[in-house]
Parts: C-alpha cells; sequence; structure tokens
C-alpha cells in the first residue's frame, strides 16, 4: 500500500469513528477542511506513526510544515524516503 493511500484510508476511518464527513480528499484540500479537528488530526499522526514506524514531525526535513493534504503526504513520503536511504547507507 503506497504512503498516499495510507494516510487517506486513515483520514477516512477517523472522519468514520467521528461521524464527519469528509470532502473530496484531494491533494490541494486544506488540512483544516477536511473535517478533522486538532485532535483527529494529531490522533492521525500517532496512527501513522505506529503504522509506518516513523514520525516525520520529529525529524529534521526541509520540508514546510504541511498545509494541504498533498503537503502532508508528502511529508510523510519524504520521511519514508530517507529512511529508506539512511537504512540502505547504514549497512
Amino acid at each position: 500500500m503506497s504512503v498516499k493511500s495510507a494516510v487517506i484510508d486513515e483520514i477516512r476511518r477517523l472522519a468514520a469513528e467521528n461521524r464527519t464527513p469528509t470532502p473530496d480528499l484531494t491533494d490541494d484540500l486544506v488540512l483544516l477542511d477536511s473535517g478533522l479537528d486538532s485532535l483527529a488530526i494529531a490522533i492521525l499522526v500517532v496512527r501513522l506513526e505506529e503504522a509506518f514506524g516513523l514520525d516525520p514531525f520529529a525529524e529534521p526535513t526541509d520540508l514546510a510544515y504541511p498545509v494541504t493534504l498533498g503537503d502532508f503526504i508528502r511529508f510523510y513520503e519524504h520521511a519514508a524516503e530517507r529512511r529508506i536511504v539512511d537504512t540502505t547507507h547504514a549497512g
């Protein structure tokens, strides 16, 4: 499963648990307009950390803080790619 699919699936799962409707989950959707409040976004980050084994918010990055869903997904994709590179170069 791709990072993007996992993030979108988890957003849908959280929205269903909170009985919150979600708009079309497009890359240009502003996270604050996603139907998730700040607590739900925090829960999303924790669940994604459990799923991917990484927390991109705890790692130094050259990416700007995510504003849109696309930014948020790229944030995780970038962290996952860095982990692969770091693991490859560590061996």
